[in-house]
This record gives C-alpha cells, sequence and structure tokens, in this order.
C-alpha cells in the first residue's frame, strides 16, 4: 500500500490526498507540489511513496485512521509481530494483549512470507 508521509507521521492515500485537497482549499499548498524538494513534509503532505513507507521494525498504521499500511518489516520488526502474536495468545485473547482483528491483519499480510509469522500462532497454541 501506498503512503504519505507528513509532520513526521504516514498517511494512506485517502487521508494523505485529504489532506493536501484540504491545505490547497486553505492556500497553504506549495507552488509546485510536485516538486517536493521545494517544501517540507512538515507543511504539506510527501507521496505517495510504495511499500507503507518502507521497511521498519513494526507494522505501520495511517496516523487518521489507523488503516494498516503494509509495509515490510526488518529482523527485528518479525520479531515483534511474532511477540504480538505470543503474547495474544497466551493471554488469552485478554483486552491489553492486542487486538484479534490487528493481529489477524498482519498474520494475513506477513504470514506467508515470514515462517515465524505464521508458526509463531502454532507454537502460542492458538488461531488468528
Amino acid at each position: 500500500m501506498k503512503a504519505f508521509m507528513y509532520r513526521a507521521a504516514l498517511l494512506c492515500v485517502a487521508c494523505g490526498e485529504a489532506r493536501c485537497e484540504e491545505l490547497t482549499g486553505a492556500g497553504l499548498a506549495p507552488a509546485t507540489p510536485a516538486n517536493e524538494s521545494s517544501f517540507d513534509s512538515d507543511d504539506f503532505p510527501k507521496g505517495p511513496y510504495g511499500d507503507g513507507g518502507g521497511e521498519a521494525d513494526c507494522p505501520q498504521a495511517c496516523d487518521r485512521c489507523m488503516a494498516f499500511l503494509e509495509n515490510p518489516l526488518t529482523a527485528d520488526g518479525v520479531a515483534y509481530v511474532v511477540e504480538a502474536v505470543v503474547a495474544y495468545h497466551s493471554a488469552g485473547g485478554i483486552m491489553g494483549r492486542g487486538k484479534i482483528e490487528v493481529i489477524s491483519e498482519w498474520l494475513d499480510f506477513y504470514g506467508p512470507s515470514w515462517p515465524a509469522i505464521a508458526g509463531a500462532v502454532g507454537a502460542a497454541g492458538g488461531e488468528a
């Protein structure tokens, strides 16, 4: 999924485009939005860029609507997801240990690519 960068946050395409329209409507758009070197991402969203904003140490979400951005993970990011899956299942799905909707979304996206993530559910003794 593509993502915009704005004020040190990531926005999904829908939220990024909406923010661009809001700023443009308020007369705050840069003179040439296509020339991203002419403005700072603190002033106007840059992008959209592929891979959900790029590789990170955890799954990324839109700062506005919390949509999962489907970014690639570092080795630490894979460990983060595995730990989240194990913590959720070992806590028996208790609130505060993750939300099944979020964990299921991560497993659907990352599980096929990362056996450690897909195997975490079995090791934890549950299913997402």
